[in-house]
């Protein structure tokens, strides 16, 4: 009986096995199958797309920008509107750094250079900074742009000398990614972007540059210079320093414009004070007439220079947040330095000397604030607070210019001091964040020192002989300043109207019986237009 049931389990388990292996071995045959139809399918695709590669890499790239759309949460926009290489944190931030420099200019300086004027030059000292805002912006887009940032249009073995003067106002152009100067060095924002961003600094350069000719200079002068002096200074210099041109491949810097701007427009108000003439010899005396004023461009200059330094990086990275705090220590401690020089010297400390000595700051700590610490800053700020007002009241005065508002001393000077101290002071801790392997003598190379020294030097001379020389040019057709009698009237005299309804009545009876005569005539046209419109 026991045999039987063993006899019987042996049995079964032998069927088992049976149906094991035989089930084993469908299964592998499907997989088999499987695997054969998968490497057919993927032979027959090959096939297929033999010779499409380019589809395939489009498709890849098309899946690539529409994860990081995803990413970046704008799914909802056209995918061509957020493209790989766009940051949209950097173009955010650019942007609101350009205009936070626009402000600088209009209102800030605006209203800053009107308040230091007399009453009777408030309007016209706005008006030549309001129009040369407006002026650089359409010679931005025509030349001035591409000669300053684009290809290089003149080369000197491999040293680029000069961009190529061609417009910027392509709509493919402006969409592409940022490409600049003779090493096409790139950013992860739209050229769109960046010409705006550079375009708030070459106009805020000629706008600074009025202070040296206010209550004088013929606008209609003004009006004809500016551009041009912009296409043939700013451009190039900004090619030299900003772009990459031959000053920057001998190994000069700047961070943000210290030599580009400043020492342009502080170096070309020198010169055009020399070329323009003086102002009345009993108005040479400098006349505030509106603190507030004063203090309110004050603001909007201080606080705009966040995104003058802190948008040089080209993006939202740790460099622009070193250089925007930089820029504020440096700045505070050379207002507390002017002060202490105006209280030491002239017993009382005043709100223009505080203004001066903060705008002086924010100069010198513009060519270095992306390169230095803390305490480095500290000390550029004491030295612009000292060195620029020994300038400004024991040198200046001996060159015999009438630079009205100091811009060559407090640009000009602050300016070269700040770009020699980034030669002493630049630090590769922080330099290792924009530009690896810069140092200052500080640290051990003295080169960056002495290439710093000649890049002011090549600056210095080129901008005093170009401005200089083409003021004179001009001067050959439109006068450079205006007659004795419009400097006495001002405002009402340049442009008929006043910032101060007071003024009126300041006005020479001589003019004022010009001004009935001509409301007369104005009267008269109008009665013959209305008489012949109803006839």
């Amino acid at each position: 009986m026991l045999k039987k049931y063993l006899d019987i389990f042996s049995s079964e388990k032998k069927m088992d096995e049976k149906e094991g292996e035989t089930r084993t071995r469908f299964l592998f045959g499907k997989g088999i199958l499987v695997l054969s139809l998968g490497i057919f399918g993927i032979l027959m695709m090959s096939l297929i797309s033999h010779g499409a590669t380019s589809n395939v890499t489009a498709s890849i790239q098309s899946l690539n920008q529409s994860i990081a759309a995803l990413k970046n949460s704008t799914a909802d926009y056209p995918s061509a509107a957020v493209p790989s290489w766009l940051s949209l944190g950097s173009n955010s931030w650019m942007l609101t750094a350009a205009t936070l420099v626009g402000l600088q200019s209009v209102p800030g300086v605006a209203l800053l250079y009107a308040g230091m004027s007399k009453k009777k030059y408030a309007v016209n000292s706005a008006m030549m900074v309001f129009y040369a805002f407006a002026a650089v912006l359409i010679i931005w887009m025509i030349a001035g742009y591409n000669f300053g940032f684009g290809p290089a249009g003149l080369k000197i073995g491999s040293y680029g000398i000069l961009g190529t003067p061609t417009p910027a106002w392509g709509g493919l152009y402006e969409a592409s990614q940022t490409t600049y100067g003779p090493s096409a060095s790139n950013l992860d924002i739209p050229t769109a972007t960046y010409i705006f961003f550079q375009f708030v600094f070459a106009a805020i350069t000629p706008v600074l540059l009025a202070g040296g000719v206010l209550e004088r200079m013929n606008f209609k002068a003004w009006m004809i210079f500016v551009p041009f002096w912009s296409l043939l200074v700013y451009s190039p210099v900004a090619y030299w320093l900003f772009a990459g041109g031959w000053l920057n491949q001998l190994g000069a810097v700047d961070f943000s414009g210290g030599y580009v701007i400043h020492v342009d427009a502080g170096v070309g108000a020198l010169a055009a004070a020399f070329a323009v003439g003086p102002r009345l010899a009993s108005e040479r005396k400098l006349e505030a007439h509106s603190l507030p004023l004063v203090l309110a461009g004050a603001g909007l200059v201080w606080l705009g220079w966040d995104g003058f330094n802190g948008g040089d990086p080209g993006g939202a990275t740790i460099d622009a947040a070193i250089a925007v705090l930089n820029t504020n220590i440096a700045t505070a401690a050379s207002a507390i330095a002017w002060i202490g020089m105006d209280m030491a010297f002239f017993k009382k400390p005043t709100l223009v000397g505080a203004v001066s000595g903060a705008v002086t700051g924010l100069v010198a700590i513009t060519p270095a604030a992306g390169y230095i610490n803390g305490w480095e800053a500290i000390l550029i700020g004491i030295a612009s607070g000292t060195v620029p007002w020994i300038s400004l009241y024991k040198f200046e005065p001996k060159l015999k210019a009438d630079d009205t508002l100091g811009v060559f001393s407090t640009h000009g000077i602050a300016g070269i001091l700040g770009g020699l101290l980034t030669g002493v002071f630049a630090d590769p801790n922080v330099t290792t964040y924009i530009d690896p392997g810069l140092k200052g003598a500080l640290y051990g190379d003295f080169y960056q020192l002495g290439i710093q020294a000649f890049a002011a030097g090549v600056v210095f001379v080129y901008d005093f002989a170009i401005t200089y020389g083409l003021l004179k040019l001009i001067g050959l057709f439109i006068p450079l300043r205006v007659t004795t009698d419009t400097m006495a009237v001002g405002d009402y005299e340049i442009h008929g109207e006043v910032a101060y309804s007071e003024l009126l009545a300041t006005i020479p009876s001589s003019r004022k019986e010009g001004v009935k005569q001509e409301a007369k005539q104005e009267e008269s046209e109008a009665e013959d237009k209305t008489e012949k419109g109803s006839g």
